[in-house]
């Protein structure tokens, strides 16, 4: 095969979709199928990959203003139909040279590519449930997603449930859906405490000592209510087990850091806000349990991470997270803040709960991995080259 893999969402912070393109890339690159692998950036063909350090280099002041004003602009609706005409303007011609290739665009999006052309869709939040993101990205991401699914001849997605979602809003034949489930990188796993003692003192944390939530700060995360159950535990128990809350501040996040100031005022709360990529894998080592009781999501591959990491979970029996916890984790329905604490506090007491959901976890996540998930993308690459 011959592929064109976008990797334009390969960018700091490295967020999920960021690691999916990364891991796919890799895997593709060595896998004896692919005969030739070209990696298309937005508008222009590049050499190879991004360098590690590019990717992670905080953004500076002034990188952060200019974001800010862009953040601005995209709430104009003349500017989103400008910029989308712009980009339709700067693509117009990219690909000469590439038209027996195929095109796989991993990140809700393809161009007006040339030839075969296959789309990642990780979910369909910004039409299914638009209140958890900002007006300007529902009226960009949403039209940007119908046009792609337009374009392709077959959709990848990371999950049954939201292939399922993608066929009944879109009419879309099963036969035209591939699933590629992603999974949890070789960085998470178990850890002694000596190991993790260095990481965890820069936070001032104590291995075993803490469960943690990983993931942007915004209302789709559902960090409310788990605020307010944990508070609803004893506080001897949340003194011994405090929360800790790792992610970047996201979209409509001024009522959640109300919530987590008083809860840090209290002392059972701790918010760490960004967490570099080197230290996640022994934050995660370092829990006693992991709480992800998200509204939605497309994956949710913290969980793997977790299990990954022997950490016991408790999660939302939500989209596609019963499919990614299988029988390992504890499920809650995650607007009931009562079920939610009650969920909590076993996982937190029950001894003989944990041993057994740490070892289910553990083979849990052996079932996924970057290379069926590769497999699975050239099953679909197979299909689309077929179409």
């Amino acid at each position: 095969m011959k592929i064109v893999l976008s990797i334009q969402s390969l960018k700091y912070p490295l967020t999920g979709i960021g690691r999916y393109t990364l891991e796919l890339a890799q895997q593709l690159a060595i896998s004896p199928e692919v005969e030739r692998l070209d990696y298309f950036n937005g508008d222009k063909f590049v050499p190879g990959l991004p360098e590690r350090d590019d990717m992670e280099t905080a953004p500076s002041a002034a990188a952060s203003g200019l974001l800010a004003i862009k953040r601005q602009l995209a709430r104009s609706k003349l500017v989103l139909e400008s910029y989308r005409a712009l980009k339709a303007l700067r693509r117009s011609n990219p690909f000469a040279g590439h038209e027996g290739q195929l095109f796989h665009g991993p990140n809700f999006y393809v161009p007006d590519f040339p030839g075969p052309r296959t789309v990642t869709i990780h979910d369909l939040s910004v039409l299914t449930m638009p209140q958890f993101h900002p007006p300007e990205r529902v009226m960009y991401l949403g039209k940007e997603i119908e046009i792609s699914l337009q374009r392709t001849n077959t959709i990848i997605t990371d999950c049954q449930a939201i292939k399922d979602e993608v066929m009944q809003r879109f009419g879309i034949a099963e036969a035209d859906v591939f699933v590629a489930p992603l999974a949890s990188s070789e960085a998470f796993r178990p850890r002694e405490a000596a190991e993790t003692i260095p990481t965890l003192a820069r936070y001032g944390l104590q291995h075993g000592g803490y469960t943690l939530y990983t993931g942007t700060i915004e209302p789709r995360k559902n960090l409310v209510n788990l605020i307010e159950a944990y508070e609803k535990l004893p506080s001897a128990l949340r003194a011994q087990k405090p929360l800790v809350l790792s992610g970047h501040r996201g979209w409509q996040n001024e009522a959640i850091m109300d919530r987590i100031e008083r809860a840090q005022s209290e002392g059972w709360l701790t918010y760490l806000g960004f967490v570099p990529e080197d230290d996640l894998p022994l934050l995660f080592s370092g829990a006693y349990l992991f709480a992800f009781p998200s509204l939605y999501e497309g994956f949710g591959l913290p969980v793997l991470e977790a299990m990954a990491s022997g950490v016991p979970v408790v999660t939302s029996n939500r989209s596609s997270l019963p499919e990614v916890g299988g029988d390992a984790a504890i499920y809650i329905e995650p607007e009931d803040v009562p079920a939610l604490s009650r969920a909590l506090e076993r996982a937190l007491v029950d001894d003989d709960w944990r041993r057994d959901a740490i070892a289910r976890g553990f083979a849990q996540e052996q079932r996924f991995s970057w290379e069926k998930c590769a497999a699975d993308t050239l099953t679909a690459y197979r299909a689309t080259m077929a179409r």
